[in-house]
């Protein structure tokens, strides 16, 4: 019965799926553009939310909006050291200006550098102030990595924890450290590999950091790094040798016998002086 029932239906959609088609486009371009975030009746998005370009070129950062009766634009910068506005009220502010411009509403830079890593947002208002619409672009600006540096202890004691270090401050987006043994690639965990097998270390590819908890005999050699971010060729470190040493008993009670026969020989001096009336 139910089976007849569907069959004298008819093929017609549903109220709400035929008033979700005739919505009105703008909708439409919130599906088209998932980057973009609307507020009130406007809708602010963005064609590309991440842009990778390499230094020193131009680029466009791109913003549309839909629904603003009479838009007003502006652009801010945020990064790690804080917000800055980029654009305010329709113009490029003192500090972009020369090297950005407002393409309708747009921004672009003649040429971008390292400086310029950070997101930059898009708002839109109407002059009353009762619409409004952000888009955030993301903007990568390439830099190939330097040479690193490769901070090495000469000696380390057996047993103890020994860290060793890799760093380059030019390559973005941030690099990436590998480090290598005598010639070999250190694999991020020892057990993947018999040649380091024995040795009991951890390696941060992010911060470059590669520590030995506790120092083996075995990690002495010759140590050095490659840092490499995908963009650039890869640069490697000065070779450092690291040597694992025994603690030195014996040279530490020496020490230790030298130093309480300095101090018996002041305390009697001392005394011997007190003694003589050359003290009060």
């Amino acid at each position: 019965e139910r089976a007849q029932r569907s069959a004298r239906e008819p093929l017609w959609m549903p109220s709400e799926q035929a008033a979700l088609l005739s919505a009105p486009i703008s909708l439409t371009c919130l599906l088209l553009f998932p980057g973009s975030l609307a507020l009130g009746r406007g809708n602010v998005y963005t064609s590309n939310p991440e842009i990778s370009v390499a230094e020193n070129n131009a680029v466009t950062l791109p913003c549309s909006f839909l629904g603003f009766s009479s838009p007003r634009v502006e652009w801010k910068f945020t990064n790690r050291t804080g917000t800055t506005l980029v654009c305010h009220d329709n113009k490029i502010t003192a500090s972009f200006g020369g090297r950005v411009s407002l393409v309708a509403s747009d921004i672009h830079f003649n040429s971008v550098t390292r400086r310029d890593n950070g997101t930059y947002t898009c708002m839109v208002t109407d002059s009353g102030g009762n619409n409004y619409g952000e888009v955030n672009v993301y903007l990568t600006v390439l830099v190939p990595p330097s040479k690193p540096t490769a901070s090495v202890p000469s000696s380390a004691t057996i047993g103890s924890r020994a860290v060793l270090i890799c760093s380059e401050k030019d390559g973005s987006p941030p690099s990436k450290y590998t480090w290598y043994k005598d010639g070999v690639q250190i694999p991020s965990e020892p057990r993947n590999n018999r040649a380091f097998s024995n040795s009991s270390y951890t390696l941060n590819e992010q911060t470059g950091e590669l520590i030995f908890d506790p120092l083996l005999a075995a990690d002495s050699g010759d140590y050095s790094c490659l840092a490499h971010n995908g963009f650039g060729s890869p640069m490697k470190s000065d070779v450092m040798h690291m040597e694992a040493v025994e603690l030195n008993v014996g040279g530490i009670v020496a020490a230790v016998l030298v130093t309480l026969i300095l101090l018996g020989l002041l305390i009697f001096g001392v005394w011997f002086a007190y003694s003589r009336g050359y003290f009060d």
